[in-house]
């Protein structure tokens, strides 16, 4: 697994090909908005993505147009997901139709596979929806050829995190056993306007494909997944007792009396495909009853 590092500063002053030649928009604190404003991280992220003519690319929350500008240059076909509507107006009247596709919808609730095959999702996510729309993103993942996002670096920590540690949790459970996960490079908060007051990170998550490891019932593992972190103090006995006996842990090889935290990925997998063949027998064993009862 990769680890995150620090990285040095090296933010410049705000360039008006960044930001666009109509600056009079405010940025709303209802949306989460702070803009990328310097030339040097926009360039950093679009080499990152390094888009090819072609590239099925969707772009999240472009603001102001600070990526989707150097985007379209490489790719000459876009499309952007925007909620904020004055936004949106800005960019339908800088771009034609054939050029950005402009979407005014709410990322967290948008079917992201209604873009068609081999996506490539980029954005400069919005703090507070950051990990709901990883989660929905997951959803998609067939659909999806890679996702390079800026984020809180405390969502980037949580996404990459091992476990037993104090960042490990239901986040890096539910993306580690879909995408592999690079954290890129740091972005200081004077990058933006205004300044955000956390710092921001870059990071890259390929879809797993042939290497992702089977589930038996994706609902079953989800359901198993949160409730071993729903309460990180209790043990699985009692974090897990609406899904699990104690002797079904047992038998998968959990401990227990161990938490959530310290289980890998592998270990929630090995145990929610346990708990669904268990599931699925017992469900085989009551048809068969029922059907003996009418017979």
């Amino acid at each position: 697994m990769i680890r995150a590092r620090r990285w040095p500063d090296e933010s410049g002053p705000a360039d008006s090909r960044v930001l666009g030649k109509d600056r009079s928009h405010l940025p709303r604190k209802r949306f989460g908005q702070h803009f990328l404003a310097d030339p040097h991280y926009v360039g950093r992220i679009v080499a990152a993505i390094d888009p090819q003519p072609g590239d099925n690319l969707v772009e999240i929350g472009p603001g102001l147009g600070a990526l989707t500008r150097p985007l379209l240059e490489r790719v000459g076909r876009l499309t952007v997901i925007e909620i904020d509507r004055d936004l949106a107006a800005k960019l339908q009247a800088e771009f034609t139709p054939d050029r950005l596709s402009v979407r005014i919808a709410d990322a967290l609730v948008f079917d992201f596979a209604s873009l068609g095959a081999d996506l490539r999702v980029i954005g400069n996510l919005p703090y507070y929806i950051s990990t709901p729309l990883l989660f929905h993103l997951a959803q998609c993942e067939t659909a999806i050829r890679d996702i390079t996002v800026m984020l809180q670096k405390e969502v980037v920590d949580r996404m990459t995190a091992a476990p037993a540690t104090r960042a490990y949790g239901r986040l890096s459970v539910t993306l580690q056993v879909r995408f592999r996960i690079e954290p890129l490079f740091a972005v200081p908060p004077r990058a933006f306007r205004p300044a955000p007051k956390v710092e921001s990170a870059v990071a890259r998550l390929t879809p797993l494909r042939e290497a992702r490891p089977r589930l038996a019932d994706e609902a079953v593992f989800a359901r198993l997944v949160a409730a071993a972190f729903g309460q990180r103090r209790k043990t699985l006995r009692n974090a897990v007792r609406a899904l699990a006996s104690d002797a079904e842990l047992e038998r998968a090889g959990i401990d227990p009396g161990a938490r959530g935290e310290t289980l890998s990925v592998a270990d929630f997998v090995r145990l929610a495909n346990a708990l669904s063949a268990s599931e699925s027998s017992s469900s085989t064993r009551t048809a068969r009853a029922r059907r003996s009862r009418s017979s």
